[in-house]
Parts: C-alpha cells; sequence; structure tokens
C-alpha cells in the first residue's frame, strides 16, 4: 500500500467535512431540519474534528518520544 502524504490526507478529511456540512445545509433549505438543529449539527461536526485533529496531533508528538 503507498504511503499517504499529509497532504492528500488533509484533503480528504478536508472534503468530509465539506460533504458532511453541505449535507447539513441541504436539509436545513429542504426543512427537514429547523436552523437551530442545522447550527448545533455543524458545531458538533466542527468540535468532533478539532477533537480528533488534537488527539492525533497528541498521538504523533508522543510516538516521536519512543
Amino acid at each position: 500500500m503507498p504511503k499517504m502524504t499529509t497532504l492528500r490526507v488533509a484533503l480528504i478529511f478536508g472534503f468530509a467535512l465539506l460533504g458532511l456540512s453541505g449535507t447539513v445545509v441541504v436539509l436545513m433549505v429542504m426543512h427537514v431540519i429547523s436552523i437551530q438543529e442545522a447550527l448545533l449539527m455543524l458545531v458538533a461536526l466542527l468540535g468532533m474534528y478539532v477533537g480528533f485533529g488534537i488527539l492525533a496531533l497528541v498521538y504523533r508528538l508522543i510516538s516521536k518520544l519512543e
């Protein structure tokens, strides 16, 4: 399996975030969910991405120590 570069992984995760947030916005426009629910989902999605990003960064820093 070829090794994925950091830029490629970042682009994949960026497009995944864009796709999921776009889905939430489309559901809001179609009145499937309310504006408050959509904002809550977007904030939660952003929080999960930031949180897992911090976890990945800490993992990389700790693995360099060993």
